[in-house]
C-alpha cells in the first residue's frame, strides 16, 4: 500500500500558552492565553534538522527525543506513514516548567503540523481525533483542549476518550501572569497530591468550579469566590512556597489569583482598570506580564503555495 503524500510547502503552526485548573477546576478547566510558540515544519528529502530559538534553546534536544518530534512521529503513523525527512524551526516564547502549558503547546504543534503537511490529513485525523491524540500523548486533556480550541474550555474523559467544549470567556477579563525564575516539574507538584481528600473539600470545589464557569463567561465580578480551591493548591504549596504566598497575598487584596496549572506561575484574572496596578504587586523575582485572551487556539499559517510531493 502506498504511503501518504506530503506537501512541499512548509507550514507554520502557532500554538498558545494555556493555564489549567484555574483554581477549583482541577484537571478539567483551561484558558488559552495570548503568548505563542511558532513552529515551521517542512518535509525534506532525508534526515531530521531542528533549529530552536527562544525558550529552551539551550536545553531542548535536537533529535528524536524532542517532544515536538515525538508528537509529529505519532501523528504521522496515524496518517499513514513517515516522511523521508523533516526540517523544523521553533520560535519558543512560552516559559518551560512554569505551568503555562509548554509541553501541551509542543504536542499540539506537532500533531497539527503533521496533519497540515499531509495531503488529505484533515479527513484522516479530524478535530475530535486530534484532541484524543494530544490527550494520549500528554496524559490528560486540561491543557491540550484550550491549546487546540482557544478560549475557555471544559475537558473530561468519557469511556477512555477525551472530550472538550469551548466557551467564550468574558472579553473584560485581563490575565496577568507572574512567572518566577525557577521551574517546578509537573511530576513533582502532582506527586504531592493526596490519594483522597475530605468530602467537604470536594463538595466545596464542585460548587466553586460550577460558579467559575459563570464567572469566566458572564459575571467576572464573581471571580474571587469562584477561584477558591481546596483540592490541590494547598497540597502543592511546599514545592512552590513563594507562589503560594503570592496567591495568598493577592487574594487578601481582593485579586482573583490562582496557581497556573501545576505552577509555579501565578495567574490573576482582573479587569482593564486594575491590570497594570496588579502587575506591579509581585515585587522582585517575578516577571509580571499582562496577556490577552486567545480566541483561536492552534492555527496553521501556510508560508507559501507550492506544488505537492
Amino acid at each position: 500500500m502506498a504511503g501518504p503524500a506530503f506537501r512541499a510547502a512548509a507550514v507554520r503552526v502557532r500554538v498558545p500558552a494555556t493555564s489549567a485548573n484555574l483554581g477549583p477546576g482541577f484537571d478539567s478547566l483551561g484558558l488559552s492565553l495570548g503568548l505563542y510558540d511558532d513552529v515551521v515544519v517542512r518535509v525534506a528529502d532525508s534526515g531530521l534538522h531542528i533549529d530552536i530559538a527562544g525558550e529552551g534553546s539551550e536545553t531542548l534536544p535536537r533529535d528524536e527525543k524532542h517532544l515536538l518530534v515525538r508528537s509529529l512521529r505519532t501523528a504521522f503513523d496515524l496518517l499513514g506513514g513517515q516522511p523521508r525527512g523533516l526540517e523544523i524551526v521553533c520560535a519558543n516564547r512560552i516559559p518551560h516548567g512554569r505551568g503555562l502549558g509548554s509541553s501541551s503547546a509542543a504536542i499540539c504543534a506537532g500533531i497539527v503540523a503533521a496533519r497540515a503537511v499531509t495531503i488529505g490529513g484533515e479527513s484522516k485525523l479530524d478535530d475530535t481525533a486530534l484532541l484524543e491524540l494530544a490527550t494520549e500523548i500528554e496524559g490528560h486533556p486540561d491543557n491540550v483542549a484550550p491549546c487546540l480550541l482557544g478560549g475557555f474550555t471544559i475537558a473530561w474523559m468519557e469511556a477512555g476518550a477525551a472530550r472538550a467544549i469551548r466557551l467564550e470567556p468574558s472579553d473584560s477579563i485581563v490575565p496577568v501572569v507572574f512567572v518566577p525564575g525557577k521551574p517546578v516539574l509537573t511530576e513533582t507538584a502532582r506527586g504531592l497530591l493526596p490519594r483522597s481528600v475530605p468530602h467537604v473539600d470536594a463538595s466545596a470545589n464542585a460548587g466553586r468550579a460550577a460558579l467559575l464557569v459563570e464567572a469566566l463567561t458572564r459575571r467576572p465580578e464573581l471571580l474571587l469566590p469562584a477561584t477558591e480551591d481546596r483540592l490541590h493548591q494547598e497540597y502543592r504549596a511546599p514545592a512552590m512556597p513563594e507562589s503560594a504566598a503570592l496567591v495568598e497575598r493577592l487574594r487578601a487584596d481582593g485579586v482573583p489569583a490562582v496557581i497556573s496549572g501545576a505552577g509555579p506561575t501565578v495567574l490573576a484574572l482582573v479587569d482593564e482598570d486594575s491590570a497594570d496596578k496588579v502587575a506591579h504587586l509581585a515585587g522582585e523575582g517575578w516577571a509580571a506580564n499582562r496577556l490577552a485572551l486567545d480566541a483561536q487556539g492552534a492555527s496553521v499559517l501556510p508560508l507559501a503555495a507550492t506544488s505537492d510531493v
